[in-house]
């Protein structure tokens, strides 16, 4: 008898235990975003608008909203982000907005543990902080709520809401340039390789800054063996940069003629342009 009512027992437990799996009315997101050297990721859930009036009506005015459905929305971030002034720090946030007419609030929540919008157990003493940002119409339906990042720099971007036809956009900035001279130091400190000073020249370049170090470190990426076509193409960059035309139409002599050898015909045709208008700029 014990081992039937063991059985049975199993039984009870193995049915309740078991649940079906189903679609979701609101199925699960997971967004990754590369801003410079910083990674932001969303969790989130995205509820449809299913001809529902949306904001001030299915989600009220002036009340805490999760930003989707489901368990809260959470942002991480791995390095610091400025938010409208607002320094957020590496870790993990509940993301919530208390949407108004006018002017929303959002809201960076260091407590992850509630579900949903933690309603009755919110503590606004608890926010990192919070943001005013305007609402913007849109002119098109967005069905299901939708999180995304736009305008993208290597130093910014914008975190957008996006749902029914309201949009809201949060700027957000990194200190991408300190954490990259930071990532040039330690490179150059360990065994650097004629890419590596290659690669921190071509940055300096593409952020016009620094070009004396720049050409320093072209030069030292030369001498370790790296004789290469984009090499010496952006060598001619910063020597342009630098108004030392005679030494970068050189550079892209070389540059050209190393394209051209390996079929590189847009170096060969960017070379060419640079020539020309550097040839022009040495006579004034």
């Amino acid at each position: 008898m014990k081992t039937v009512a063991t059985i049975a027992l199993l039984l009870c437990m193995s049915l309740l235990s078991a649940q079906l799996q189903h679609p979701k009315a609101s199925p699960a997101s997971h967004l990754t975003q590369d801003v410079g050297l910083t990674t932001i990721e969303i969790q989130y859930s995205r509820p449809a608008v299913k001809g529902r009036t949306i904001f001030g009506d299915l989600v009220p005015y002036g009340r805490i909203w999760r930003v989707g459905a489901n368990a809260s929305t959470k942002i991480t971030v791995d390095s610091e982000v400025t938010v409208k002034g607002h320094v957020l720090p590496p870790g993990t946030y509940a993301l919530y907005a208390f949407p108004e007419a006018e002017e929303w609030q959002v809201v960076f929540h260091k407590n992850t543990a509630h579900w949903g919008d933690g309603r009755n157990d919110y503590d606004p003493t608890e926010d990192a902080f919070r943001v005013a940002v305007k609402p913007e119409k849109i002119p098109y339906l967005q069905e299901n709520f939708l999180i995304s990042f736009e305008h993208l720099t290597h130093d910014s971007a914008q975190l957008t809401l996006i749902w029914e036809r309201t949009k809201i956009s949060v700027p957000l900035k990194v200190d991408t340039h300190t954490q990259m001279l930071k990532e040039i130091e330690g490179e150059l400190a360990n065994n650097p390789t004629a890419q590596t000073y290659y690669e921190a020249a071509r940055y300096l370049q593409e952020q016009e800054t620094d070009y004396d170090t720049s050409l320093a470190y072209l030069n030292k990426a030369l001498e370790l063996g790296g004789d290469t076509y984009y090499f010496h193409r952006v060598k001619s960059l910063v020597e342009a940069a630098l108004g030392r035309y005679d030494a970068a139409i050189g550079s892209a002599k070389k540059s050209l003629k190393l394209a051209e050898a390996l079929g590189k015909d847009e170096f060969v045709r960017m070379n060419q342009k640079n020539i020309e208008t550097w040839s022009i700029l040495k006579q004034k």
